[in-house]
């Protein structure tokens, strides 16, 4: 097995079929269906289920992706950091963020960089908070925005300011007189939905309350949990910030109080890797624009 087999591998499990991953290197499907067998042959196993029409991962295969995407990441990174080496802000930067995170950070701040250094380019994951680590540590993205805890001795960070946590609401079931904040005493008998993060916390102060909160839905995806508020499936407890994702005169947003809730975003990266010229200039731009101050 080499560098080809293992990227025309990576690339069969990322585009979810051998057709599209046959495009995206530039080969023939018959020549890389070919490929995949003789890797298959060499190794004793079998890397893919057969007899669906999206690829799936056997045992072997999925222990194989995890290794590659490491090793890949780790060759990648390697020549983007030799090349750079006296070639000044250039190059691609790699980033990995969170829905809600990502839509009110990077347009600004990738705007503001790019008029700055007109010459680097972006890769740009969306994940959820555990992926956006899984992907630092296998050193696919240089730079993760995420919303998880990140143990200090494995990733240097920047922690933003706390951003409050509000209720969405279809307009037909607003409660509460207030129309900027509702109590979360008035929630008891409301059809709630909430992010899994947040879900023993919410469930915790509503028993300190006295009452065991209606849930409906626990969801990972802010997105979607924003159209099943539209639909008026329930109420929808997020960050203050999935108000930029979607725009509706139908919706209410109600910041919770008593008690409040708040989340956080935190900009990480590895502790022991060698950064780019342009990601340490992107971060440094972070803390200028976000937190007012930049290198010291």
């Amino acid at each position: 097995m080499d560098i080809k087999d293992m990227r025309a591998f990576y690339a069969i499990v990322e585009e979810g079929n051998i057709s599209h991953a046959a495009q995206r290197l530039d080969i023939a499907q018959p020549a890389l269906s070919r490929q995949m067998k003789r890797l298959e042959s060499s190794l004793g196993v079998q890397l893919f289920e057969r007899g669906s029409r999206r690829i799936r991962l056997t045992d072997a295969g999925r222990v194989m992706y995890t290794r590659v995407e490491h090793i890949l990441g780790m060759v990648d990174g390697t020549v983007r950091e030799i090349t750079e080496i006296g070639s000044g802000i250039a190059g691609s930067i790699r980033l990995g963020t969170i829905t809600t995170s990502g839509a009110l950070l990077l347009p600004e701040l990738i705007s503001e960089f790019h008029s700055r250094y007109p010459n680097v380019t972006y890769q740009i994951w969306e994940a959820e908070g555990a992926r956006i680590l899984e992907l630092l540590d296998n050193r696919v993205i240089e730079i993760g925005i995420t919303r998880t805890q990140v143990d200090s001795k494995v990733y240097e960070s920047i922690v933003l300011p706390n951003e409050p946590l509000v209720l969405i609401m279809n307009k037909e079931q607003e409660i509460g007189a207030d129309s900027t904040k509702v109590e979360l005493s008035e929630l008891k008998d409301q059809p709630i939905i909430v992010p899994l993060r947040w879900q023993s916390v919410f469930i915790a102060n509503c028993r300190k309350l006295g009452f065991e909160p209606k849930i409906v839905c626990v969801s990972d995806s802010i997105v979607q949990d924003l159209l099943l508020a539209k639909m008026g499936m329930g109420m929808a407890l997020l960050p203050v910030s999935s108000k930029t994702l979607l725009t509706d005169g139908n919706l209410v947003y109600k910041k919770l109080v008593e008690p409040e809730m708040s989340t956080h975003t935190v900009i990480a990266w590895l502790k022991n890797r060698t950064l780019s010229s342009s990601a340490e200039h992107l971060i440094e731009l972070f803390r200028e624009m976000f937190l007012g101050s930049g290198k010291k």
